[in-house]
């Protein structure tokens, strides 16, 4: 049943039910008594999330299409243990006000289970407190900000990607064995997002950090361009760049490095790794021999084609979001994570209660979602909120991005 489709700026909210297709069942079995929380009866599980589908951030909106779409999916197959998921998504536009009014409307008027998946490291902020004083699972974030794992402090909030603090020691590991006298300038979002990334590339680069990062330009995320903040790194000598930008300025830096003649060794952060929302907007030629890092499979990898866990979310796409572009990585991010949430309310049984939801969501053993890289899976534990520390670096090149060396672990404990 589809109570709602996705609208455009003001809000969207995504009504989707859906049933598990073929992955194993890991954890518990079902309880014999059947507990709800707020938003389950004995065919509906609800489910909310906030996402940018209009503003700065809107690149990011296809997740949660993408989400809505898995859940349709399901829905159709079954649901999980015989319940559909109604799945309702708001558009926060990446504002922090907005996304606490949105969670709000979601746990107060929606009465939903859980909030999964809401993105942004300023709209997750904003909401973190109220979700945990609530008592509300604050389920599997899409950001890598590395407070999302303070178990001790925020119970209610597991994250889900990658750190980027993880990610940014990856990057000062790659510097030290490849380019130890590299004068590194960085441009980064002023705000948590940009700043945890820079703080795990200082920490990685230890003693090193003062002597080898040559400029720190920042920028604002409602700023027109960062043309002027280019510019001013390459007048200060860098000659190696660290990309910490969200997909409209990560295009913007690209196009404007290339147009100055600028070709320092880059390193652009995986959240804009996007072929289509990212390298195509600006132009392949542009971004020759970039660098960042992955944890997912790509799907336009000719190598890949026979893998199961491609074909399935190829089969995926083709029949619930027929037409897409293929190359934008939220649609392989968007897929797993769902997934993941499906996962855990597989494990959930019949106690659909929050405590149980996050008990759940700490117990994930070995899971592979589909459309992680190889030797990659998502693990957690009640003392671990860290589901996946590992990622390969890749490098662009022609129109894909070519994965080397071993897998990498940036791991938070």
């Amino acid at each position: 049943m589809i109570r709602a489709t996705l609208k455009g700026a003001g809000v969207a909210v995504v009504a989707a039910a859906a049933a598990l297709s073929g992955f194993a069942l890991q954890a518990s079995p079902a309880a014999a008594q059947k507990k709800y929380g707020p938003g389950v009866t004995d065919t509906e599980i609800r489910i909310g999330n906030i996402m940018p589908y209009s503003g700065p951030a809107s690149a990011y909106g296809s997740i949660g299409t993408t989400e809505a779409a898995y859940f349709r999916k399901i829905n159709e197959e079954g649901g999980v243990n015989g319940r559909k998921i109604t799945f309702i998504s708001y558009d926060d536009a990446y504002s922090p006000p907005k996304a606490v009014e949105q969670v709000r409307k979601l746990v107060e008027q929606d009465n939903v289970l859980l909030v999964f998946n809401p993105l942004g490291t300023p709209s997750n902020t904003a909401i973190q407190k109220y979700l945990n004083q609530k008592g509300v699972p604050h389920l599997f974030l899409a950001t890598g900000a590395t407070k999302w794992g303070d178990y001790q402090n925020n119970p209610w909030t597991i994250g889900w990607q990658p750190t980027y603090q993880g990610e940014g020691r990856i990057y000062a590991r790659y510097i030290l064995d490849n380019h130890p006298n590299a004068k590194i300038g960085v441009l980064y979002q002023h705000d948590d997002f940009g700043r945890d990334y820079l703080q795990g590339l200082k920490d990685g680069l230890g003693d090193k950090a003062k002597s080898m990062i040559v400029s720190e330009v920042s920028y604002e995320l409602a700023a027109p361009t960062v043309d002027a903040e280019i510019l001013k790194l390459r007048s200060s000598g860098a000659d190696l760049f660290v990309n910490i930008t969200t997909p409209k300025f990560a295009a913007q830096a690209i196009r404007k490095a290339s147009e100055i003649g600028w070709k320092p060794v880059h390193l652009l952060v995986n959240v804009s790794s996007s072929v289509g929302a990212v390298i195509k907007p600006a132009g392949f030629q542009n971004a020759q021999g970039i660098m960042s890092v992955n944890y997912v499979k790509d799907p336009t990898d000719p190598g890949l084609k026979d893998d199961p866990g491609v074909k399935e979310w190829n089969a995926f796409i083709d029949k619930y979001l027929p037409g897409v572009d293929k190359t934008q990585s939220n649609y392989v991010y968007g897929y797993n994570v769902a997934r993941t949430l499906v996962q855990a309310l597989k494990q959930a049984g019949d106690d659909l209660t929050r405590e149980n939801i996050m008990k759940q969501a700490a117990n994930l053993k070995n899971f592979d979602p589909g459309m992680l890289q190889a030797g990659i899976a998502i693990n957690t534990s009640p003392t671990d909120f860290y589901p996946i520390e590992q990622e390969r670096m890749m490098k662009f090149s022609g129109d894909r991005w070519e994965n080397f060396g071993p897998v990498l672990s940036g791991a938070m404990k």
